[in-house]
């Protein structure tokens, strides 16, 4: 596996799919401020699904061309026959596919997150075992609460400033590791949490 965070700003994504699994994916893409997402029910009665994605909610099951539009295919609720079809679509244009709990149909898999502002910490098992990428997320939460926002963003305006200043990538490391000694941003870290400064 190769870890990349992905700008779900820029890149159009079609959701497939129906009940809590569907709702649990497009609540996952809205946390990632996803900027253009199509949502294909083919449960039409999906009020939940519907009343979440609002405008974006299309009746029915995406074809080879809205597939097609999309640089992400995520397949979440629908059953083996119709997972695998629209798998095979996707691929076949070259669009990425996730199909939840079915890795012979992934290019890529969705990791367990936490955010705490603009810190995003995933925990991938390569679809092996997600209770045990849930279960580490949930240390890794214990460890880094919302103040860790903040400090990221105070963290982002030193590098700004001394960038701007003509710092090399050395000197803004040290003055960020500076930083979070001087606020002893690690200290209150539990046993079992990731150790060391940021980069």
């Amino acid at each position: 596996m190769f870890p990349v965070a992905l700008d779900l700003a820029r890149l159009p994504v079609v959701l497939a799919g129906s009940g809590r699994l569907a709702l649990r994916r497009l609540a996952l893409l809205d946390d990632a401020g996803a900027g253009a997402v199509r949502v294909f029910c083919p449960d039409a009665a999906d009020a939940a699904l519907q009343a979440a994605a609002g405008a974006r909610f299309c009746v029915g099951l995406p074809d080879a061309a809205a597939i097609a539009a999309a640089r992400l295919l995520l397949v979440a609720g629908l059953d083996g026959d119709a997972s695998a079809a629209l798998a095979a679509l996707a691929r076949a244009r070259g669009v990425l596919v996730n199909v939840e709990d079915d890795l012979s149909d992934c290019d890529f898999h969705v990791p367990a997150m936490h955010r705490a502002g603009d810190l995003l910490i995933a925990v991938s098992t390569g679809g092996q075992s997600p209770t045990l990428a849930q279960a580490i997320r949930a240390r890794i939460a214990a460890c880094f609460g919302p103040e860790w926002a903040g400090r990221l963003a105070r963290a982002a305006a030193l590098r700004r400033a001394l960038r701007a200043d003509g710092a090399d990538g050395r000197a803004v490391g040290e003055a960020v590791r500076a930083l979070a000694a001087n606020e002893a941003w690690f200290a209150s870290a539990q046993p079992g949490a990731a150790e060391g400064g940021p980069e």
